[in-house]
């Protein structure tokens, strides 16, 4: 195809591909699609479930996410953020039941001491045999902060600041062990080398830590590090500190630019730009066919929750989701209309600029055009503004294409796929579009190596402490 011949500078590369937990679905009501999982106590088959099809799939990672409070608005909005397994719990059930997936857990830099994040993280890689990663999200807002017993939310640069602390102190604790400081030699009766064992003796402005940590050294020596943040001290941090940098570019053009630019930082910084993953969420429908996954779309968009009328909503229901929010998007009064409605060719002609797009984002996803053959409703727009989750929607070759364009294009180096519900349509991604990015020589057959930095393709890495013997800010 056109697009895909925009850049083939990446011939013989690799998509990063990984797989983001939500048992409860990515899609805001997709907990209603039948046959989805909806129980929140059964979450530990869901995840089970996951984990056995991510691997059979030999996804790189499946990432746990985490939010630190909850509300009752989230019903509509992000269901999955109500009531989750926490992360570091949900690692460690998993590693058990797998054996080559990586698996990326995330701590808090504001809410958690780098002490106990270093030790359980390389507890967690000891016991899984090296597939540990950790995410770190330095974000804080006050519901957050108060259920640690603060109303103090630092600021941006404090956060920022204090988060590259937390990155340094961390891998300082996980090298206090060297490699050979376990001897174990029975005829000696020496079990361990003292002189290889490092106190940290970290003292910096946010952070500090005596150590050494009473865990041995990780299999990983350091675990990949992922980061998110759009700010241009996030970028940063990312560039200096990250091994995958989480990112949401709009468009493709926009995406390229943010790649050139990301790869160039971390070249300044002085490392190994082919060492520093850009991964981007992607949530896809995939059917056997298109048309097969226009229909899975529609039928998410109809559980959709909106009033049906002007004035007539769900308790509870965000305003976004009502029609007198979608009328001052589209510019067009609404009086009396239902969201089940066809939008007659009319009123689609005196839709406001913003309105058109929608159009456009509907007829990219569902097929859909104003007065077509398949008409777009007022529910279909109302799920295009207020749902902005990175949709694609068609066939496996589709979806395939979409990936492979954005990969081609070196916009980014891979994508963490968010399913809009369980099973049924996480399965159809690995049964489907897995298989056509390894036909078009984008992704492995098979697992290449046993540790998560093995599959990101990051080498071994030296300890700190051999180069930088006391660390101190």
């Amino acid at each position: 195809m056109a697009e895909i011949e925009r850049d083939t500078r990446r011939d013989g590369e690799h998509l990063v591909l990984g797989v983001t937990a939500r048992t409860l679905g990515a899609w805001p009501a997709g907990w209603r699609y039948p046959g989805a999982h909806r129980d929140p106590l059964a979450d530990a088959g869901a995840l089970q479930r996951l984990a056995a099809t991510a691997e059979r799939a030999t996804l790189d990672f499946i990432f746990f996410g985490d939010w630190l409070a909850t509300a009752p608005e989230y019903e509509f909005s992000d269901p999955y953020l109500l009531a989750r397994i926490e992360p570091f719990a949900a690692v460690g059930y998993l590693a058990a039941s797998t054996s080559r997936i990586g698996l990326i857990v995330t701590a808090n830099t504001v809410h958690s001491e780098p002490y106990s994040v270093a030790r359980t993280t390389a507890s967690l890689d000891l016991l899984s045999g090296g597939r540990i990663g950790l995410n770190l999200a330095t974000g804080a807002e006050p519901r957050s902060a108060s259920n640690y017993g603060t109303d103090a939310v630092p600021t941006p640069e404090d956060r920022l600041a204090a988060a590259a602390e937390y990155v340094e102190l961390v891998q300082a604790l996980w090298d206090s062990w060297q490699d050979d400081a376990l001897v174990a030699d029975v005829d000696s009766g020496q079990f361990i080398d003292a002189s290889r064992i490092v106190p940290t003796n970290y003292l910096g402005r946010y952070h500090s830590s005596t150590g050494p940590l009473n865990v041995l050294r990780p299999p990983q020596g350091h675990l990949p590090i992922m980061l998110a943040g759009s700010s241009a001290g996030g970028r940063q941090l990312s560039a200096r500190t990250a091994d995958i940098s989480l990112v949401s570019p709009p468009t493709l053009d926009e995406a390229v630019l943010a790649y050139a630019e990301a790869k160039a930082q971390v070249a300044a910084s002085g490392r190994d730009p082919r060492q520093f993953h850009l991964v981007t969420p992607i949530l896809p429908v995939v059917g056997a066919t298109r048309e097969d996954a226009w229909d899975v779309y529609d039928r998410l968009v109809s559980l959709v929750q909106g009033d049906d009328v002007i004035g007539k909503a769900p308790e509870g229901l965000p305003i976004t989701r009502s029609m007198r929010a979608l009328a001052g998007v589209l510019g067009v009064p609404l009086n009396g209309v239902q969201l089940d409605e066809a939008v007659p060719r009319r009123v689609g002609a005196r839709f406001s600029d913003l309105g058109k797009r929608l159009a456009g984002v509907v007829k990219a996803r569902a097929g859909r055009t104003i007065a077509g053959e398949r008409p777009i409703t007022y529910r279909h727009l109302l799920a295009a503004q207020t749902i902005v989750a990175p949709i694609i929607v068609g066939s496996a070759d589709d979806v395939a294409t979409h990936l492979e364009t954005w990969f081609r294009s070196s916009a980014i180096d891979g994508f963490t796929v968010l399913p809009p519900f369980l099973d049924e349509q996480f399965d159809a991604f690995a049964d489907l579009v897995v298989p056509e990015l390894r036909r078009r020589g984008l992704f492995r057959d098979d697992y290449e190596g046993a540790t998560l930095r093995d599959h990101l393709g990051l080498p071994h890495p030296a300890n700190v402490h051999l180069s930088a013997p006391l660390l101190s800010r």
